[in-house]
């Protein structure tokens, strides 16, 4: 892992180190980015393919409520809660470890990989023994017993996928902390693709049960990808399990307040899924579509900045370097909210004309699409909060406190539950959509505000003015995309259409005319987040003629 050794008490050095880190970073940021594209592009064709087999469909339904408890499984014993308390735990005895082969270190990581695969492994079997009872009395109440068997069987599948995840993301956690981004980017691409394959060549001859198939492939691609990666580093495994040693049981006391804070977070997810299983056929899978549209820029501009500032975030802690920290996180969080603001108005503006360019195809009708824009507008309010969100978590991280956001996780989680319930009396299911991006925006406001004391403050000034800068821009970018829109829909450029249908036009042009002008406007007020994206789009240039 490459980091400072410590604070140089020479001028010309200390300048150098953050330039040196910020530079390293934002092309870890840049790599991690282009395969969060690939990723997300590769997830939007799989809700295509997935749309046009299934639709809003009952069958579709009972496939997303049985993959509620798997998910649940996979990220509280593996996932973001293992991925938060091992990647600073590993970093430490990679960094401190003496010896050239790193044997402590991989002891630590074998150890750690087979108490999660053996927990995994008994919970999955008790899970997939109980799977109908918890199906009805939890996951899927208001279903009809037909569905509900159906969830429960498609629910045992998809366990297996939880047991190869654990082991996946656990090297990909060892990966990231080595600064190696490359594989474990790539492996989510992989997952989308086995899903693509499922659905479009196994669902028309074995129905849902494909699109199963294509997950538990995909589960096992995302594994096997990433295993080259552990010859560069030259791992070694070994069978060994001890719930004594030092570093699995600091591990284990950093996951402690992250699976705390994961369990509600879920519990979130569960709960949705429970209210909009009594809300008529097709509530539950026009919020998943709504859900996977709002992520889609969320990952690639949030998610993939958020995964390569982590290990550099803990970096800088661990060398006690805690003021370049502060101005790499007010970087990091302005680069994300330039690139996130202009989306989240975006999603709003052209979003009927987008779900029907995508996915209005096969069983995806008019109807299924005015259901998916009718939740996407209360998700897209609540996009901001969700990128800013990925940043300020894990800078709590990266400073060994992973008890904070959970304590603030747990009383948005409760925010949310209310607000779910009073809304969807008014809004049905888009309450639902609504009630998680209002409980979002208060849960990443107050983190901001104890973040800020933690870190002697986080450069206020330069954030305001640079979200005032965006929000500017989004605002007259706003007005053109509804210029072009309410134009197209008034038939004064219907020449251009074919057959009257205008929503790839629409859709297309509404979206490269946002691009535009969002990007002429930020050069008008001089937004500095313009600078760093490209600088590496030259330096990358340069570097390619040589």
């Amino acid at each position: 892992m490459s980091t400072e050794s410590g604070i140089s008490h020479s001028s010309g050095a200390s300048s150098s180190q953050p330039k040196r880190a910020q530079q390293q970073l934002f092309n870890a940021a840049l790599i991690v980015m282009v395969c969060f594209v690939l990723s997300r592009v590769a997830g939007l064709v799989r809700d295509v393919v997935i749309s046009a087999q299934f639709g809003t469909s009952i069958e579709y339904d009972a496939y997303l409520a049985a993959f509620r408890l798997p998910d649940i499984l996979f990220q509280l014993v593996a996932g973001g809660a293992l991925g938060s308390a091992f990647i600073p735990t590993f970093a430490g005895y990679w960094a401190h470890d003496n010896d050239a082969e790193h044997k402590e270190a991989w002891l630590l990581f074998s150890r750690v990989l087979n108490l999660i695969t053996v927990v995994l492994l008994v919970f999955a079997a008790i899970l997939a023994i109980f799977a109908l009872p918890l199906v009805q009395v939890l996951f899927a109440r208001g279903f009809t017993l037909e569905q509900q068997q159906l969830t429960a069987n498609l629910m045992r599948w998809m366990l297996l996928s939880t047991v190869v995840f654990g082991a996946s993301g656990l090297i990909m956690g060892a990966l990231n902390a080595m600064q190696h981004f490359l594989l474990p980017a790539i492996a989510p691409v992989l997952y989308n693709m086995a899903i693509i394959l499922g659905a479009w060549l196994l669902a028309p001859l074995l129905g849902i049960y494909g699109l199963v198939a294509g997950v538990v492939l995909g589960a096992c691609l995302h594994l096997l990808i990433q295993l080259p990666g552990l010859r560069i580093f030259r791992a070694r495994y070994s069978l060994n399990l001890s719930i004594r040693d030092s570093g699995v049981r600091e591990v284990a006391r950093l996951m402690g307040p992250r699976v705390l804070g994961l369990f509600f977070v879920q519990m979130q997810f569960l709960i949705n899924t429970i209210l909009a299983s009594g809300l008529g056929a097709g509530s539950i899978g026009a919020l998943s579509y709504a859900w996977a549209l709002m992520l889609l820029p969320q990952g690639i501009f949030a998610q993939s900045v958020a995964t390569a500032a982590f290990p550099t975030f803990a970096a800088q802690v661990a060398a006690g370097e805690y003021g370049i920290m502060r101005k790499t996180f007010n970087q990091m969080l302005r680069m994300v909210l330039f690139l996130t603001i202009p989306a989240a108005v975006g999603l709003f503006v052209v979003r009927v004309p987008l779900i029907e360019m995508l996915f209005q195809r096969g069983k995806f009708t008019a109807e299924s699409t005015q259901l998916v824009a009718y939740a996407l507008q209360f998700y897209a309010v609540g996009l901001i909060a969700h990128a800013g969100l990925e940043i300020v978590v894990r800078a709590f991280y990266a400073l060994y406190d992973t008890m904070t956001p959970v304590l603030v996780g747990v009383g948005a989680m409760i925010l949310n539950i209310l607000f779910s319930l009073l809304l969807m009396e008014w809004l049905s299911f888009g309450g639902l959509a609504l009630a998680n991006s209002i409980a979002t925006i208060l849960e990443v406001g107050l983190l901001l505000w104890l973040l800020r004391g933690r870190l002697d403050g986080i450069d206020e000034p330069l954030l305001i003015a640079s979200v005032l800068r965006s929000a500017v821009a989004a605002g007259g970018m706003y007005g053109t995309v509804w210029l072009w829109l309410f134009l197209l829909k008034d038939g004064l450029f219907g020449a251009l259409t074919v057959g009257g249908d205008y929503r790839w036009l629409a859709a297309l042009g509404g979206i490269g005319i946002a691009i535009v002008t969002y990007l002429l406007l930020s050069l008008l007020l001089k937004s500095e987040e313009m600078k760093p994206a490209l600088a590496m789009i030259l330096r990358r240039q340069r570097q390619s003629k040589f």
